[in-house]
C-alpha cells in the first residue's frame, strides 16, 4: 500500500493519463510513445506498455469487456495471480483468493508461520489459506479489509494487536512473537553505478537519444549517458556521437531504486562546428533528436533525465 505523501504525489500523474485513455479502446489505440510520455513520473514504465498491451487484448479477443472469468484475466500481459484475485474478487465478485505482502503478513501470524513467505514450499501453503479463509459472500469486501488489515493493523513493526478483531484467533500473538513473524528478510547491499551525462547544444536544440527498447527505462529518451567509474571526474567525450568542446559540469542528480542507485554526474558542452551537420536518424540502431528544452515534453523521459532537465533550465 502507498504512503499518504507518496499518494499525494503520484495522483496528478495518474489524473492526467486517466484524463486521456478514458476507456479501454482509447489506451488499446494510442501508441506506446505517447503512453509512456503521459505515464511519466510514475516510473515501472514496463507497467504502462503492459496495461496498453492488455487493453489491445481485451479489444481484440474480449470483445472490449474485461473478463471476469480468473483464468482469461490471467492471460493478459502484466497480471499475476494476486492481480486477477484482486480484480475477479473486488470488481466482480468472484471468489478468488489474493496475497500481497500484507495478507502474507497476517496469515503468518494468524498460523505462527515462521518460514520465509518467499519460500516456495511455504507460498503456496499461503495461497492455500488464503483460499480457504474466504467467505461464501462478499469476497471483494472481505479480501479488501485483509490488506487494510495487514496496512494498518498488523504491521510489519508495532503491530496494535489490541485493536486486532482477529486477536483471539492468532498464533503468534498469543505466543507473543507477533513482531517476529515472518522472519524480517536480510538486507541486501545496494549497489551504487555511476554514470556520466551530457547535454549537448547545437544552437537552441539538445541532443537526445533513445534507449533499447528492453531492460530499465525502455524505450523513453535520455540525454547522451555514458557508464563512469566511481570516482571518475573526467569524462571521456571520445564515444560521444558528435564531436564537442570542453564539457563543463553542471551539477548531479541521484536516483534510488528497489535494488540499486544512481549517480548522474551532468555536464553541458557545445557541439562543434564539424558535428553541425545534420546527425543521422539512427547511430548504430540508437534513434536521436535534436530538441529544445521546451519540446523536452513531448517525448517520455525517465525520472533522472527530468532533473537533467530542470538544471538546464535553471541554468539558463
Amino acid at each position: 500500500m502507498l504512503q499518504q505523501t507518496q499518494v499525494s504525489t503520484v495522483v496528478p500523474y495518474f489524473k492526467r493519463f486517466i484524463a486521456r485513455f478514458r476507456s479501454m479502446a482509447d489506451l488499446a489505440g494510442a501508441g506506446e510513445q505517447e503512453v509512456l510520455r503521459l505515464w511519466q513520473g510514475l516510473g515501472y514504465y514496463s507497467r504502462a506498455r503492459n496495461l496498453r498491451a492488455a487493453a489491445q487484448m481485451v479489444a481484440s479477443e474480449f470483445g472490449g469487456e474485461l473478463p471476469k472469468d480468473l483464468q482469461k484475466l490471467l492471460q493478459l500481459p502484466g497480471v499475476g495471480r494476486y492481480t486477477a484475485g484482486a480484480v475477479a474478487s473486488i470488481a466482480f465478485g468472484v471468489r478468488a483468493p489474493i496475497l500481497d505482502g500484507n495478507v502474507e503478513r497476517v496469515l503468518c501470524r494468524l498460523d505462527r508461520i515462521e518460514s520465509d513467505p518467499r519460500d516456495k514450499v511455504t507460498r503456496a501453503e499461503l495461497w492455500r489459506r488464503a483460499e480457504e479463509v474466504l467467505p461464501a459472500q462478499r469476497v471483494g469486501d472481505f479480501n479488501s479489509a485483509l490488506m487494510e488489515l495487514g496496512a494498518t493493523v498488523c504491521t510489519p513493526r508495532s503491530p496494535r494487536c489490541p485493536l486486532c478483531p482477529v486477536r483471539r484467533h492468532c498464533a503468534a500473538r498469543e505466543a507473543g512473537v507477533a513482531e517476529q513473524v515472518p522472519a524480517p528478510r536480510q538486507a541486501r547491499p545496494t549497489p551504487l553505478l555511476h554514470r556520466h551525462v551530457f547535454c549537448i547544444r547545437r544552437g537552441g536544440r539538445w541532443l537526445i537519444e533513445q534507449r533499447p527498447s528492453r531492460g530499465r527505462w525502455a524505450g523513453l529518451w535520455q540525454f547522451v549517458t555514458l557508464e563512469a567509474a566511481a570516482g571518475d571526474a573526467c569524462p571521456d567525450c571520445s564515444a560521444l556521437p558528435v564531436p564537442v568542446g570542453s564539457p563543463a559540469r553542471i551539477g548531479s542528480v541521484t536516483h534510488a531504486l528497489t535494488h540499486r542507485r544512481y549517480h548522474f554526474a551532468v555536464y553541458r558542452c557545445e557541439a562543434l562546428t564539424a558535428g553541425r551537420g545534420r546527425i543521422p536518424a539512427t547511430n548504430g540502431g540508437t534513434p536521436r533528436a535534436w530538441v529544445t528544452l521546451p519540446r523536452l515534453n513531448e517525448y517520455p523521459l525517465p525520472g533522472p533525465h527530468l532533473k537533467v532537465a530542470e538544471l538546464l533550465a535553471e541554468w539558463g
